[in-house]
């Protein structure tokens, strides 16, 4: 058996593609029941965070367990496996342990080095053991890379290559300033009580905020969640837990919200967020960049397609060029790139105050196309209606009101209407828009330090799952052995029935010796280099040279795991 890990994340996939794929609990629950009934798993964990979504397999074949992990994201996600293929990505065996390992330490978090994936690590352990889909590997896989986690950020300085997500969050809020400074006072909304949410309390409650309003589907765990700030030590922060009707009221009071739920739809609309705001300033809210794409600024105005009834469709072409270029006039050939000489002619025609014709039958041949456009450029030339292409001319940002509602969005799917973002009045930060902000993020040197780190530990799991893998067969041999002992004592019984019990115990013991000094070298030797790469054969040759019943060798395995899920079962994982 083999680990395979079958996923997607922020890395591999666009944030609407994660949101659609994102797995409730029960969701997670039913994906792990239907892995471990499929035929090439044999155990199975799910890894499902805000940016990231993973299945974890112990499988025995490689290319029918990539088809069926593969299949099954797509059947519990709901997103067409034709669709999600393009953005999964597969890691095997050590590859897998490395990758695993790596998200562990933070390294292939959105924010490098944020330490919340080790609790996710510990919910996705839990949740494999409480439906017993976790066996030996996956148990040993999870509780080391926890290990591993929690010594990259005990050895390293990995804690300062990047903040959680809730910090980094609040610091994209506050513009980059000093989040204490912009928090003080505030009041805060918090959405959601599950440990996401709880931990951007507990960081806005350190920031100093004046007061935290914690709403929920069930009100005790946000009563809960708000005793617990409120007697939190080393904050002074008034806490207080209201139901998800009140959510909308409670906006209208709120500077900044935060909101982390596994609601599937919209919790925060546009609208609702612009009523909020309408409220507090008792003026309409406006949509800020109308039309275009969040961080997108809008074109300068030119003299190019602006004008009714001309037949050229170049608002099309401004639009496009927006989004590629943000800034940019569509200038020269940027304007007529594409376009035949026709429609040129159209546009000639209608410049020079002509009629146009747009029969098919005024459709000019192929032949005519260098003239038409020489004709067209000249007159361009004269009036000014296309101007050659020149350099961009300096675009000044459009200048929005400051804002007086801050708005955090980590949940995925998302809580808030992106729509917000244009809202006037509004600051909106999402999952999408904290990629974007920490795609150039500059990376510690103790990044290399972990990742030294993380080379190793693989190395030395790698080592201990092929060491462990053997044992069950040094100790079928063992016994093998105990067994011919035992069996040619009683043979000697048989034959001197007069012997006594001191020469007799001496003589087993001498026997037990002889062959325990055979054994002893063959077996130490063979755990060693089962313990190299490639090393897994030595098993199975093991069992060849000494005839060794496969049943023997399963039954000492599943006596381990029966011992090891015994010691789980009397402490937490």
């Amino acid at each position: 058996m083999s680990l395979l890990v079958v996923g997607l994340s922020h890395r591999s996939a666009p944030v609407s593609v994660l949101e659609r794929a994102s797995l409730s609990v029960d969701a997670q629950f039913k994906l792990l029941q239907d892995t471990v009934a499929a035929e090439p798993a044999a155990e199975a964990a799910v890894l499902a965070t805000c940016n990231r979504i993973e299945l974890y397999a112990d499988v025995d074949k490689f290319h029918a367990g990539v088809a069926e992990l593969s299949t099954l994201l797509a059947q519990h996600s709901g997103v067409g496996l034709d669709e999600l293929t393009p953005y999964l990505y597969v890691h095997y065996e050590d590859r897998a342990v490395h990758h695993f390992f790596s998200v562990a330490c933070g390294l292939d978090s959105m924010v490098v080095g944020e330490g919340q994936i080790l609790g996710q690590i510990k919910d996705a352990l839990a949740r494999a053991q409480e439906l017993h889909t976790a066996g030996r590997l996956l148990n040993d896989l999870f509780q080391q890379a926890l290990r591993v986690g929690k010594r990259a950020h005990s050895e390293t300085g990995i804690d300062r290559a990047g903040q959680s997500l809730v910090t980094f969050g609040l610091e994209q809020l506050a513009a980059g300033g000093d989040v204490t400074a912009w928090a003080r006072g505030r009041t805060a909304l918090v959405i959601g009580a599950g440990s996401m949410s709880s931990l951007a309390a507990a960081t806005l409650a350190r920031a100093g905020v004046a007061e935290i309003v914690v709403a929920n589907r069930t009100l005790d765990r946000a009563e809960r969640l708000a005793q617990i700030l409120t007697e939190a030590d080393g904050t002074d922060v008034s806490a207080r837990a209201v139901p998800m009707e009140s959510v909308p009221a409670e906006l209208t009071r709120a500077d900044v919200a935060v909101s982390c739920t596994g609601a599937t739809g919209l919790v925060l609309t546009a609208e609702a967020v612009a009523a909020a705001v309408e409220d507090r300033t008792g003026a309409p809210v406006a949509f800020a960049e109308q039309g275009a794409p969040a961080g997108v600024r809008p074109l300068p105005p030119t003299s190019v397609g602006t004008d009714e009834n001309c037949p050229l469709d170049l608002a099309a072409v401004q639009q496009q060029a927006a989004v590629q270029q943000p800034g940019f006039s569509v200038l020269g050939e940027a304007a007529v790139a594409g376009m035949d000489a026709a429609t040129l002619e159209q546009h000639a025609a209608w410049v020079d105050n002509a009629g146009v014709d747009r029969r098919p039958s005024a459709r000019r041949s192929p032949e005519t196309d260098a003239e038409l456009i020489t004709a067209l450029a000249a007159l361009a030339a004269t009036v000014g209606r296309i101007p050659e292409r020149r350099r961009p001319e300096p675009v000044a940002a459009p200048v929005r009101p400051e804002p007086v509602l801050f708005l955090l969005d980590l949940a995925m799917p998302r809580d808030v209407d992106a729509a917000a973002h244009r809202l006037s009045g509004v600051r909106l930060v999402d999952i999408e828009s904290l990629a974007e902000a920490s795609a150039d993020a500059p990376m510690a040197a103790d990044v290399d330090q972990v990742r030294r780190i993380v080379a190793d530990e693989v190395a030395a799991f790698g080592a201990a799952q092929r060491a462990a893998h053997i044992t069950p067969t040094v100790v079928a041999l063992r016994t093998m052995a105990a067994d011919v002992v035992a069996g040619e004592i009683a043979r000697l019984d048989g034959r001197l029935p007069g012997l006594d019990d001191k020469h007799r115990a001496e003589i087993t013991q001498t026997v037990k010796r002889v062959v325990d000094k055979l054994l002893h070298a063959p077996t130490v030797r063979v755990k060693q280099l089962a313990a190299e790469p490639g090393g897994a054969g030595y098993a199975d040759a093991l069992r060849t040279l000494f005839d060794l019943d496969p049943e023997t060798v399963a039954a000492v395995s599943r006596a381990e795991e029966s011992t090891e899920k015994n010691a789980e079962n009397r402490g937490p994982a």
